[in-house]
C-alpha cells in the first residue's frame, strides 16, 4: 500500500455529530499501542503485535501519513481511519484503487462511531479525489465489518483465501463529482 499522492494533507479536522477525525498526533501513541497489541481488535487480522515490541518500535507519532486519520471521540482517540492506494495489491480488481481500512477499540464497538467515522473519511475523499473508486478487504467470517462495509456501500467483487481464511475483497463505485 503507498500513501495517495494528489491530496493537500493534512486537512482540517472533520467534525461529525459526535466525532472529530484529524491527523494522528503523539498524544495518540499509548492508543495505537493499546490498538495493535489487542487481541480482540486483531481477531481477524492475524493476531496481536506484542506490547513490548510495539512499544521499542513504534514511532512517536504513529501513522502520520497522508490518509490517517484518528477518530477521537471526547478529545480521546478511539479508533484509525486508513486511506492508502493499493498498489500491489494481491487482487487485480483492488490494484491501484484507494483502500479503506479501520480499527476501533472493543470499547467503541457497537455505537456506530465505525460507520460514522468512515463515512466521513470517504466523504472527504470523494472531494479530494472525485470520482475514486475504493476497495475494502475483510475476513468474510468477521460479521461486523461485514455489516459496516453493506452500510457503507461496499459491494462484493470476490471472496478469495489468504493468511488461512477467507476474505472479502469490496468495492464502493466512484461517487460522481456534483456539479
Amino acid at each position: 500500500m503507498e500513501e495517495l499522492k494528489g491530496v493537500s494533507w493534512p486537512p482540517e479536522p472533520i467534525r461529525t455529530e459526535r466525532l472529530l477525525l484529524r491527523e494522528p498526533e503523539a498524544r495518540d501513541r499509548g492508543t495505537f499501542v493499546e490498538l495493535l497489541a489487542s487481541p480482540e481488535v486483531h481477531t481477524y487480522l492475524g493476531g496481536p503485535r506484542p506490547r513490548a515490541e510495539l512499544e521499542r518500535e513504534l514511532p512517536a507519532v504513529p501513522e502520520r501519513r497522508t490518509g490517517s486519520f484518528v477518530a477521537e471521540l471526547d478529545g480521546a482517540m478511539i479508533g484509525l481511519i486508513l486511506l492508502r492506494r493499493a498498489t500491489g495489491h494481491s487482487r487485480p480488481a483492488a490494484a491501484d484503487k484507494t483502500d479503506l481500512g479501520y480499527l476501533f477499540l472493543p470499547r467503541a464497538w457497537g455505537s456506530g462511531y465505525g460507520y460514522e467515522a468512515c463515512s466521513a473519511a470517504l466523504g472527504w475523499l470523494a472531494e479530494a479525489l472525485p470520482g475514486e473508486p475504493v476497495v475494502l478487504t475483510t475476513q468474510s467470517a468477521n460479521a461486523p465489518s461485514m455489516r459496516l462495509a453493506a452500510k457503507l456501500g461496499f459491494t462484493e467483487v470476490e471472496r478469495f483465501e489468504a493468511w488461512g481464511a477467507q476474505q472479502w475483497l469490496g468495492l464502493r463505485s466512484a461517487v460522481p463529482p456534483a456539479g
